[in-house]
């Protein structure tokens, strides 16, 4: 049986009056590529910000390797392997893209433990996976959308993720691009890192996904397998508007 990495359970979180999470729960093998859906305002932001610390939920606990992080601020989980992407990237725009790696693998994974000339080596190799090598030494102001979207993936991958949190980080490219970012992701589903991806593009979430959670107004609504995700009457209702 695989090893649970992280569980989610009774999540509760309020704006005001508005419930946008209720008692939601969920589980991530280590491993896994889930893939979480739902239509704009379903609660996808709000639940991955509350498991990777932007946010605390009102109920609810989030435990990673075991281990209870709810109360935890979000460097604080960083450090214990939980690393994410953002919808909108934003790196230091003045910085170079080798500099921009170098920056969480300096003060989340080394913490200033490290010769800055084996940081940088380190940021080279992680440069070399997203096929950004050859603008290490270019301002990250510099980039093209879909460099900018490795960059961001990069980042994250330099924090030596346990669990990958990956918030639509296809957004806004073209069919040729997400084909690129997908093989990458897909690889390092490969090299053993567990990977949860909120997406709206729906081709590629059924491609990576070895298993689907749908939300609604901050509810679960259903989970499975892409394929009986697909067919399920209430995911059609919902996200594709039968």
């Amino acid at each position: 049986m695989s090893e649970r990495l992280l569980e989610v359970r009774g999540l509760t979180k309020r704006f005001g009056g508005f419930a946008a999470l209720s008692e939601v729960s969920l589980s991530v093998q280590r491993g896994e590529r889930l893939g979480l859906i739902g239509p704009n305002g379903s609660g996808k932001t709000t639940l991955i910000n509350c498991i990777a610390g932007a946010l605390r939920p009102e109920g609810g606990s989030v435990l990673l390797e075991g281990a209870e992080v709810t109360t935890l601020p979000a460097h604080r989980r960083a450090r214990l392997g939980i690393a994410r992407s953002f919808q909108i990237p934003r790196p230091f725009p003045s910085m170079s893209v080798v500099e921009n790696v170098a920056v969480p693998l300096e003060y989340v994974v080394h913490r200033h433990s490290l010769h800055l000339a084996d940081v940088h080596a380190e940021a080279m190799d992680i440069l070399e996976r997203m096929g950004l090598s050859a603008r290490a030494g270019h301002p990250a102001s510099a980039l093209s959308q879909v460099e900018l979207r490795k960059l961001e993936l990069a980042r994250a991958l330099a924090a030596r993720p346990v669990l990958l949190i990956l918030d639509e980080v296809m957004a806004g490219l073209s069919a040729v691009e997400v084909d690129e970012v997908l093989a990458i992701v897909l690889r390092l589903s490969g090299q053993g890192v567990t990977i949860l991806m909120v997406e709206h593009i729906m081709r590629a979430i059924m491609q990576f996904s070895q298993r689907v959670i749908c939300l609604d107004a901050g509810r679960i609504i259903a989970e499975g397998p892409p394929a009986q995700i697909v067919d399920d009457g209430a995911v059609r209702r919902v996200y594709l508007g039968v």
